[in-house]
């Protein structure tokens, strides 16, 4: 479970459901309208189905489990990591990873160095783990694509309902009061769905997704750059300083102070 996810979540959906509850007095169903999900929530769903491919909208879910859920290394991780292995590699061969490529969790990871350990050539291993960064920045973008669909669209549907609650409600001019109440209730609520599915919901998903796709994207250099010195034979603290480019400065101070 990503913390800071859970986190932003939890505190959300307290200072919503506080407000709601001084709003209301506990009166929570004055914020339901089932026009206002029709129009905002159905209306948004219409959106994406006509902007997006079925195969990408499948993978909706890999795109909530990646924002709920992180489970890759660090890049102090990655360098610890390369370290170790290319002191292995250099004092046992470039071989004898074969049983450390089993043990990896990585699919990138254990694809690259299998084919450096097979001695294919270096310029095709990076041309091939480069291939694969291209084709995962084309699923991060349709994630992203998602959810600023939403975040675009979504305050359009909700001005949508506004728009038809007040004609509703100057319909009903000279006629019933609760009538009259009921419109105007529609045209404020699906305001209020648009802007929460547009600013609480959608925005932050599509930002952490962007934010997570461009670690993803460093990691995956720092595993080329790291396997390509590795099969190159390079000195165990060539491949760490290597690595090591990629991390602030703070904390490549701490790693190379515990080398």
């Amino acid at each position: 479970m990503d913390k800071a996810s859970l986190i932003g979540c939890i505190i959300g959906l307290i200072c919503f459901g506080f407000v709601a509850f001084e709003a209301s007095h506990g009166q929570f169903e004055m914020f339901f309208s089932l026009e206002g999900v029709f129009t905002v929530i159905g209306g948004s769903i219409s959106v994406v189905f006509m902007s997006m491919p079925m195969e990408k909208l499948l993978r909706v879910p890999g795109y909530l489990k990646s924002f709920l859920f992180h489970k890759a290394k660090s890049p102090a991780e990655m360098v610890e990591l390369f370290s170790r292995l290319s002191e292995k590699a250099r004092r046992d061969g470039i071989l004898a990873l074969e049983s450390d490529i089993q043990s990896l969790d990585d699919k990138f990871l254990a694809a690259g160095l299998k084919a450096a350990v097979d001695g294919v050539d270096p310029g095709a291993v990076e041309a091939n783990l480069r291939m694969e960064i291209l084709a995962m920045q084309d699923r991060h973008k349709a994630g992203k694509k998602f959810f600023d669909l939403i975040k675009l669209y979504g305050p359009g549907w909700g001005l949508v309902g506004t728009l038809i609650g007040q004609i509703g409600m100057f319909g009903q001019l000279g006629g019933s009061i609760e009538a009259m109440g009921h419109m105007l209730a529609l045209a404020v609520v699906a305001t209020l769905y648009g802007t929460v599915a547009a600013n609480a919901i959608a925005g932050p998903i599509g930002d952490k997704l962007a934010i997570r796709s461009g670690e993803e994207i460093l990691r995956r250099e720092m595993m080329i750059q790291g396997i390509l010195s590795i099969q190159a034979g390079d000195n165990p603290r060539v491949t760490t300083d290597r690595l090591l480019a990629f991390i602030p400065s703070a904390v490549r101070a701490k790693l190379q102070a515990a080398a």
